[in-house]
């Protein structure tokens, strides 16, 4: 919680023991990159091991009956151990705090941690805490929040207890409870025994920093005569790590349910196009139910008064499957033109149906013909697709009213379908452009890429083929390889025998190689020149030098004239490394010069020299 102290702001865990304030800690190491911006609001503190005395508020006083406490970066001493405390982003350090309390005695550290959800990630949580007490020894205890921060991101929890270099305890990773506690026995004489097993370790601990102690009046182990043998300690777990797939099933889904319980709204209305991305958002709105309805089923009492609310549904009303429940909350529709295919018609029917979502299957020609008319009437002039002789200018705009046509009827769809029902609700709008097309620009701005949120926003095309493949045989819905075995495309202009639209030939370059841009942009910091350099080492067995030169020019010429998106992008889930996201996590111009005449220039130099150099 926010303290301010001589006037400076701190982000501080407040310990208290039997109604009184035994320490407030101040975070020491802000968390200031990425999706996190401390820094706008706190100052870190900077005294290590020293601690002051804070007066407390009177309106607090009177409550704990103190006057002042301790502030400042100390451990806890019990009558029978000490305990220290790690703050979050402090284990992600290189300096962890955790280290130079364990050398002055403290046997176990506790963490209260808003650590974020991102694909595949929990695992080097765990190999931190384990290497944390493998290297120094101790007991840690790592409490980490759940459920949607009102943002992009989703926390998932996963909250474990470790004791010399082992897993004892760890809660699920995904789930829509509000709380979930771990217990678990452990030996502290194992503790004393492990270190003092080491000798190099005591040698370090006989010249460590000593750290002031607050005291708490308590003991947190039985004393030897009241030794109890049925109480055993807590054997070690094997962890076992959700795959990508179950990751993007369950996370997404949680976070949606999060967000449509707290916004109050109705449901979901997502434009199903019978596409691979949009099918994507289906499934995870259709995991979203069958966790729901699995919660309710067991009675779970929050769970439940959160589904009658957004239902409208009385005090006994008990969703009895994930199809029922898809039926009151999400609505789906396909918005075709001239320009669809009767496949993707079906196969977006074919899935509402399994999922139980309430379909609509509309035609929107009369208003794509409605636009381009008054546009005909004010100027004389009539667009034609390219493929029927327009420019490239007439043929983006024709497939751009389609596109944008698509958002303004999914809001007034979200907005009336449910009172067309006979229902007092609005819903929120999805959308379905993957991490990978955002990166690119691929996207029409203020298309149904718009919406109220996105759950596959952050997460590559590559992941959500797998997802798609992992649900059809985990969630068993067989009609899932129509989406898998399809080609992606817009469809958004006139299709012939010799010619249909396809998403990676527009694009001019392949889904898994803007995953690779994507990592080496955002990751690994990498402008066009040292793109060229890291991929000369990775593709050089596939592709020429100046193959590889072409493709990244490509790329970072899109990038830049479509980063401007990225200021409106609907607000996504946070899940991939590299998401482009502007809003806090990716901050960078949006007005790039599109020729990158000194990154270029450098490439085209380096690729004459190499090119030279394989020519002697």
């Amino acid at each position: 919680m926010p303290v301010l102290h001589r006037n400076a702001r701190y982000n501080c865990r407040i310990i208290i023991l039997n109604g009184k304030i035994v320490l407030i800690r101040p975070k020491l190491y802000l968390a200031n990159d990425g999706n996190y911006r401390e820094m706008r609001w706190f100052v870190g503190w900077t005294r290590l091991a020293q601690t002051e005395d804070f007066v407390l508020p009177l309106f607090i006083g009177r409550i704990t009956g103190q006057r002042s406490v301790m502030f400042g970066d100390a451990l806890i001493s019990t009558w029978d151990t000490c305990v220290g405390i790690e703050l979050c982003e402090e284990l992600f350090t290189p300096e962890s705090p955790h280290i130079a309390m364990s050398l002055d005695g403290a046997e176990i550290i506790v963490n209260s941690s808003g650590s974020h959800h991102e694909l595949r990630k929990l695992k080097r949580r765990v190999d931190l805490i384990t290497e944390a007490t493998l290297k120094c020894g101790g007991v840690y205890l790592y409490a980490n929040q759940k459920g949607c921060d009102g943002d992009r991101l989703y926390y998932d929890g996963a909250a474990m207890i470790l004791a010399n270099g082992v897993v004892l305890a760890m809660s699920s990773q995904f789930s829509i409870a509000d709380v979930d506690v771990q217990v678990a026995t452990v030996d502290l004489g194992a503790v004393r025994a492990f270190r003092a097993a080491r000798t190099s370790r005591s040698m370090q601990a006989a010249r460590a920093t000593p750290y002031p102690r607050a005291k708490a009046e308590c003991a947190l182990a039985v004393e030897l005569g009241d030794f109890d043998n049925s109480v055993r300690p807590t054997d070690p777990i094997a962890v076992r790590y959700n795959t990508p797939s179950e990751e993007i099933n369950l996370g997404p889904a949680c976070w949606l349910w999060d967000y449509l319980r707290r916004s109050g709204q109705g449901g979901f209305f997502l434009p199903l196009s019978g596409g691979l991305d949009s099918c994507s958002t289906a499934l995870i709105v259709h995991s979203m139910c069958r966790q729901v309805t699995e919660a309710c089923l067991r009675g779970d009492e929050q769970v439940l008064k959160d589904v009658r609310r957004c239902v409208g549904a009385g005090a006994d009303y008990v969703p009895e499957s994930a199809q029922e429940l898809a039926g009151h909350l999400f609505y789906t529709c396909y918005m075709g033109t001239e320009n669809s295919s009767t496949e993707t018609q079906e196969r977006a029917r074919h899935l509402a149906q399994t999922i139980g979502s309430y379909h609509v299957d509309l035609r929107m020609d009369s208003v794509v013909a409605a636009i381009v008319a008054l546009f005909v009437l004010v100027t004389s002039r009539t667009p034609q697709y390219e493929v029927r002789g327009g420019s490239s200018f007439e043929n983006l705009a024709l497939q751009n009213i389609q596109a944008r046509l698509r958002m303004l009827l999914s809001y007034l769809f979200a907005a009336l379908l449910p009172w067309a029902r006979g229902r007092q609700k609005s819903l929120l709008v999805l959308s379905s452009a993957n991490v990978d097309e955002a990166l690119r620009g691929y996207f029409t701005k203020y298309d149904c890429s718009s919406a109220d949120l996105n759950p596959i926003g952050s997460i590559s095309k590559h992941d959500l083929r797998k997802y798609v493949a992992f649900a059809r045989d985990a969630m068993e819905l067989p009609v899932l390889d129509e989406f898998l075995n399809a080609m992606p495309s817009a469809e958004l202009v006139p299709h012939s025998e010799s010619y249909t639209q396809s998403d990676e030939v527009e694009m001019g370059m392949s889904y898994a190689e803007l995953s690779e841009f994507g990592r080496l942009r955002k990751v690994d910091g990498c402008g066009p020149y040292s793109m060229v350099m890291h991929l000369l080492h990775i593709w050089g067995d596939q592709l020429t030098p100046r193959e590889i030169a072409q493709k990244v020019r490509r790329f970072f010429f899109f990038y830049a004239i479509n980063r401007h998106k990225m200021t409106t992008i609907t607000p996504a889930y946070h899940a991939e490394t590299y998401s482009p996201d502007d809003n806090r996590f990716d901050m960078r111009p949006f007005l790039y010069n599109s020729s990158w005449t000194w990154q270029f220039q450098a490439i085209d130099a380096l690729i004459e020299r190499i090119e030279s150099a394989q020519d002697q």
